[in-house]
């Protein structure tokens, strides 16, 4: 696990030492419509939503930092399939004022959870340390300059996410179908080393780049399975990588169940993530996850 380009990473007054031990990041979802359920603007209107969602995204936080987590991630826009993109202001209006209030109250790293140049750069003004780019610099060139003015390092995902091949479920919710690769795990590692290269034309140095493979952006439920048991030929190419299993739809659909009953699914995507090289978890059950990386460690990296 640790043939890596670099074996740290200083983020403020932290060193996340890789290979050492899995790191943990809780979601905090300020969205109406979170393919998981947690969006924290579900059930409230507009006008309730302005008063108490900071609240409650400083309170999730909270929650988070006493469990132990390392990294919150806060987004503002769901990327569940089929998803309707969110306005920039709506996004913004809902993003930085969490980020502004956990900054102001929390010794915690933040990583802002978007693919708008606008956006992270906002966020990053208010107290945000990460950039978490789902299109991993495809979807706005100007998100790599963002992140070199700030020095932050950055997630870059894999993601062939397509409204063509969204199907959506009622009981199970969304999931793609008909994703055609030539190679998977190949065309993977091909596009996120384009991502890699455009981070490189904007002086990003390697050791502020971890990857996502993209678990549930633009593949099947079988790619989805296959991609998590070879996830170390991802890790092979040379980046810490961060894991994201957490309740998605492969899960469901293998089991046969809706977003709030995953818990163990996404507990042994977990552990295998970390059994193949994962070194950031990202998961909404934060506590329970912790649990499962700390048991994994002491097994996989003593």
């Amino acid at each position: 696990m640790n043939s890596l380009k670099s074996h740290e990473l200083m983020i403020g007054n932290r060193t996340f030492r890789w290979g050492e031990r899995t790191y943990i990041m809780g979601i905090i979802n300020i969205t109406p419509d979170s393919f998981s359920g947690d969006g924290l603007l579900q059930d409230i209107s507009e006008r309730e939503a302005d008063e108490i969602f900071v609240a409650n995204a400083l309170g999730l936080a909270r929650r988070f930092v006493e469990a132990g987590v390392d990294i919150l991630d806060i987004g503002g826009e769901s990327t569940r399939p089929g998803a309707q993109p969110a306005p920039l202001e709506k996004e913004l209006g809902h993003v930085i004022p969490a980020i502004c209030a956990i900054a102001n109250e929390l010794d915690i790293l933040i990583s802002v959870d978007t693919y708008k140049a606008l956006v992270a750069e906002a966020a990053l003004q208010s107290g945000a340390h990460i950039v978490n780019d789902i299109w991993g610099f495809h979807a706005d060139p100007a998100m790599a300059e963002v992140a070199t003015k700030f020095q932050a390092p950055v997630i870059l995902m894999h993601n062939r996410s397509s409204w063509v091949n969204a199907e959506v479920e009622e009981r199970l919710g969304g999931r793609y179908v008909g994703i055609p690769y030539d190679d998977l795990i190949k065309d993977i590692c091909d596009e996120l080393l384009e991502s890699v290269e455009l981070a490189h034309q904007a002086g990003i140095p390697d050791e502020r780049i971890i990857l996502d493979a993209g678990i549930g952006f633009g593949k099947t439920v079988e790619q989805n399975l296959e991609l998590l048991d070879r996830m170390q030929e991802i890790r092979a190419l040379g980046y810490p990588l961060l894991s994201g299993p957490s309740r998605k739809s492969f899960i469901g659909y293998t089991l046969d169940l809706p977003p709030d009953q995953r818990l163990e699914g996404t507990l042994a995507a977990i552990a295998v993530s970390i059994v193949r090289g994962a070194d950031i978890i990202r998961v909404h059950d934060v506590e329970q996850a912790i649990r499962v990386a700390r048991m994994t460690d002491a097994i996989v990296r003593r």
